[in-house]
């Protein structure tokens, strides 16, 4: 196996560990991560990207995943996955500044997406400020 592949597998590996740790915290602590005021404990993994790329496509999936078998509906299993995939592609970016910005990319892009998925595709008629200080605060506590 040449250096290049071998590095490929190491990667894959890498991501679908914390692709498959997602998923585990987040249905083993499926009363938190769902729901109108949560607190998913699996986002705490978006710190990753700044260690390694693999965390990048590895939440997604990681996400992807614990919110199909969590019983979301598609739009959150959609755009949900997506918030934390922008947030791990933006965490990347700041590997090389001050820690304290590392977990500013999930909080944001979650308190801004999660909101409109909870007002659309579950019709919680809740404004959509409070939920996204809800929402914030509950990323804030996970990051």
């Amino acid at each position: 196996m040449s250096r290049n592949s071998s590095r490929a597998v190491l990667q894959l590996t890498r991501g679908a560990m914390i692709a498959a740790i997602y998923v585990v915290l987040t249905w083993a602590l499926a009363p938190f991560s769902f729901g109108k005021i949560q607190v998913r404990v699996s986002e705490a993994l978006t710190i990753l990207p700044v260690f390694t790329a693999a965390a990048v496509p590895g939440l997604f999936v990681g996400c992807l995943i614990g919110n199909a078998i969590g019983g979301a509906l598609l739009p959150d299993i959609l755009f949900g996955s997506l918030a934390t995939l922008i947030g791990a592609f933006f965490t990347r970016k700041l590997r090389d500044r001050h820690p304290l910005l590392w977990p500013i990319p999930p909080i944001v892009s979650n308190t801004l997406i999660i909101p409109f998925i909870l007002r659309c595709a579950y019709g919680i008629d809740l404004p959509v400020p409070l939920m996204m200080l809800t929402v914030g605060l509950g990323e804030l506590l996970s990051c």
